[in-house]
This record gives structure tokens, sequence and C-alpha cells, in this order.
């Protein structure tokens, strides 16, 4: 969608989607002059705007015992270890009250590690909206998390160096996220 509407408001600008595994999305390395980011990075060299939030879903493996269900609960998530991609998810223990958190994270180090440890059977993980969307897999389901937040989700780019029509790309991404465009 996202790409369609920018072919449409911004017909002499290219669109180049990439992804990358650092908590800028490439924007301090160089490959990325805009991001969509799920989380605030340890940086103040970044501009960030919010335009929009998701709904937390649990990513499990079709074999889990609350696979059957429509949504679950984060104290239904907790007694299986957490998958957790440290550098770019969105995803912390401190999203479960003290005391109620899952007992054994599992690093990952990308997204598609993090699917495999969770289509395993051996995690859980807790994601975005989004990542529901883009990242089917077989022996895998999403479900909502009814108790947990929704990610806020920011545009973000260099302070110094701010893309060519940020206002009409904001308006373009707020749009979107509420199902207005």
């Amino acid at each position: 969608m996202f790409q369609r509407r920018w072919a449409a408001s911004f017909p002499h600008s290219d669109l180049r989607l990439i992804r990358t595994n650092t908590s800028t999305a490439g924007l301090l390395e160089g490959t990325s002059d805009l991001a969509i980011l799920r989380r605030i990075p340890a940086t103040t060299a970044l501009e960030l705007t919010p335009i929009g939030e998701e709904k937390r879903y649990c990513a499990m493996a079709v074999t889990d015992p609350l696979a059957h269900r429509r949504s679950v609960t984060l104290a239904q998530v907790a007694p299986l270890p957490l998958a957790v991609d440290q550098r770019t998810g969105s995803t912390r223990l401190d999203l479960w009250p003290e005391g109620e958190q899952p007992k054994q994270t599992i690093s990952t180090d990308d997204v598609d590690d993090w699917l495999t440890v969770i289509s395993s059977g051996t995690a859980r993980g807790i994601t975005a909206e989004s990542t529901a969307h883009q990242y089917r897999r077989q022996g895998l389901v999403y479900r909502p998390v009814r108790d947990a937040p929704p990610v806020p989700i920011y545009a973000a780019w260099i302070k110094t160096d701010p893309p060519h029509a940020r206002q009409g790309i904001i308006a373009l991404l707020k749009g979107l996220y509420r199902g207005s465009l």
C-alpha cells in the first residue's frame, strides 16, 4: 500500500525499501534516508515523529497449546521462553508487570532467526501487527495480545539531513496508519 501511495504522491522521487538489522534501520550507517522505527534507539542524532501505533501479537508454533485461541494475554505467553531481538525488536521484559515476566529469553540476531526459534516451538515472541502480515511462515501462527499496550511507530531521519518532502511523507504515513488513505 505504501509503495503505491508513494508513487502517486511523489512521482519524481524513487522509493527503494531496504531491511537492515540495526537499531536505526540504516540511518546512522548511511544506507537509508528515512526509517520506520518501532522503538527509540539510543542516539540523539535522529529526529523521530510519531506516525501511528500497532497492536501487539504473539508469534508461536502451530503446535503451541495457545495456537487454537483467538487471542492471548501476557500472562499466558510468559511460561515459555521469550525470543527477543535485542537490536531491532520492539519487545522487552518490562512489557510484563514485575514478577510476571518470562523466566527465560532466547536472543536472536534478526527476524529470520527469531521466526526460526519460534516456529521450532522452543519459544514465543511478541511483535507488532505488521510482522504478522509481512512474515508469514509455515508452522507459525500469530494471535493478538489483548492486554498489551500498542507498539508506537515513528518516522525517523538524521536531524542534520532531513528527507525532501518530509511533511508530505509524514502525512502519507499517518494517513496509512489511521486507515484514512
